[in-house]
This record gives C-alpha cells, sequence and structure tokens, in this order.
C-alpha cells in the first residue's frame, strides 16, 4: 500500500497507472483514503477515448515508479471493474463489490471521505459522465432501473510526423568547350630581281652580314567564371486527406428479467 507521503508527492503531477508488465492503463484521477487511519486505500485511472471511463484500483500492492502508480493488475481487469457512483466517497458495499472484482480480502468500511485530487482533476460535480451511472433510482425506492451504455466519440489530433527543409550544397562537373583561336606561322617568300626591285636590291653594300626578326603571335583561350542566378526554389504544404478506420470496443448494460417467464432483454 502506499504511503501518505506518496500521495502528497504524485498530487499535481501528471502520472500514469502502469501495470507491473510495463502496460500503460491511463491516467491518475483520485486518490481515496481509509475513513479510520487517513492512508490511501483507492485510486482511480482515467481510461477510454479522452479519459471518458475511470475505474477503482485498489493500493493495496501498488508501488510508485518516478511519477506513475504500478499496479500488479491486467489493464482489462482494472477497465472491467464495477462502476461506483460519483459521490467522492466508497461505502462498504462498493468496496466490497470492488475487492470481489480483485480477488482481495477486504471491505470494512475502509472508504474515504473525499479522498485527495489527482492532478488530471476531479470527477465532473454534475454525475452525468454515463460510465459511473449506478443504480442511484433503485437505491431510493424507484422500482425502475437505468440501462446505461458507452458511446465511442471519435477525433483527431494534430502532430508533427517529420520534417522536411531545403539545402544547398556545391558540387564541381567538367564543361567542355571548344574555341577558335589563331597564330601566325613564318613562310619564307622569294622574290625574283625585277627591273622594278632592282634598285632596292642594288641599295645596300655588296657584301654583308645581317639578321631580320618577325615577331609571331598567337591566341589562347581565356576562361572567366560568374555566378548567375538560375531557378528559385521553395517547399510547400498540401493537406492530403485520408480515411482511417477506427476499431474499438464499447460496453453496454443489459438488463435481464427474473421470475416472470422472459428472456433477458437486449436493444
Amino acid at each position: 500500500m502506499l504511503a501518505r507521503e506518496n500521495i502528497d508527492r504524485l498530487m499535481g503531477l501528471n502520472g500514469n497507472v502502469r501495470t507491473t508488465e510495463g502496460d500503460k492503463v491511463g491516467s491518475i484521477g483520485t486518490f481515496y483514503t481509509d475513513d479510520d487511519t487517513g492512508e490511501p486505500t483507492w485510486v482511480t485511472v482515467k481510461t477510454g477515448l479522452f479519459g471518458s471511463s475511470e475505474s477503482f484500483i485498489p493500493l493495496q500492492d501498488a508501488t510508485v515508479e518516478g511519477d506513475d502508480v504500478v499496479v500488479p493488475f491486467s489493464k482489462d481487469h482494472i477497465k472491467d471493474a464495477p462502476r461506483v457512483a460519483e459521490d467522492g466517497h466508497l461505502d462498504p458495499g462498493e468496496e466490497s463489490r470492488l475487492y470481489n472484482h480483485y480477488g482481495l480480502e477486504g471491505g470494512n468500511g475502509m472508504a474515504g471521505q473525499g479522498g485527495y485530487a489527482g492532478t488530471t482533476g476531479t470527477r465532473d460535480a454534475t454525475g452525468t459522465d454515463a460510465n459511473y451511472a449506478r443504480d442511484t433510482d433503485a437505491r431510493r425506492g424507484d422500482d425502475a432501473m437505468t440501462r446505461s451504455e458507452e458511446q465511442l466519440n471519435v477525433g483527431t489530433e494534430r502532430q508533427a510526423t517529420g520534417k522536411a527543409r531545403l539545402r544547398k550544397y556545391v558540387t564541381t562537373e567538367n564543361v567542355t568547350t571548344t574555341v577558335p583561336v589563331e597564330r601566325e606561322e613564318v613562310r619564307l617568300e622569294r622574290e625574283p630581281i625585277t627591273d622594278a626591285n632592282a634598285g632596292d636590291a642594288m641599295s645596300g653594300p655588296d657584301l654583308t652580314e645581317r639578321e631580320h626578326e618577325v615577331t609571331l603571335h598567337e591566341e589562347r583561350p581565356v576562361v572567366e567564371k560568374e555566378t548567375v542566378p538560375d531557378e528559385r526554389v521553395r517547399l510547400e504544404k498540401d493537406t492530403v486527406r485520408d480515411d482511417v478506420q477506427v476499431d474499438e470496443e464499447v460496453r453496454k448494460e443489459r438488463i435481464e428479467t427474473e421470475g416472470t417467464g422472459g428472456g433477458e432483454t437486449r436493444r
């Protein structure tokens, strides 16, 4: 059983109830204490879609791990626990039904008045949640019985599934192109002596040594690079609608008659 100081620490935290196998049952709801000793004896756990259901669990063999309460019962066993009225108090009959469900000995009026509110909040003050409905009319002497059933409320939540980003990096590639170039080459020309050039040919000394140079030129490729914009790229998001099938169990109460010769009434 959990000590009082454990409960004081868990109040105000967003803890969960888990099984010893590691399965999450739901978030912590309300703690209930013993009328005589003030020690916590029960905790409620919120289950179902959006925490619409709440089940009682005994704290007799429960332990605390971090912000969570760990109980030695399976998830299905907890969800099948008897429903109790939302009056903030467990009477001996209700406690006995719960102890029988969990196969424990107890039920001697060890129920707290009001208990402690869990971090996820106390129950709805209107008391209209069908999951906790009991036959309160019958206890007041009414001859009618209320039959309740669970309804499946399906919603959606938005969550991040991944990220996409644009990243720019530089690669190198070879570009081959052809550029026409020009160059000068030497060609020897011989000119015979004629009457037209005889004067030029005879103008110099008879015999002498002489050199004449000709400068040759050629073109070579010159490469220059410049950066120019090529295109603009951006990320856009499109919303795609899919249909997802939801398969969930819901429970309903059935009313059976005895001694009237009739069978079970079904709806």
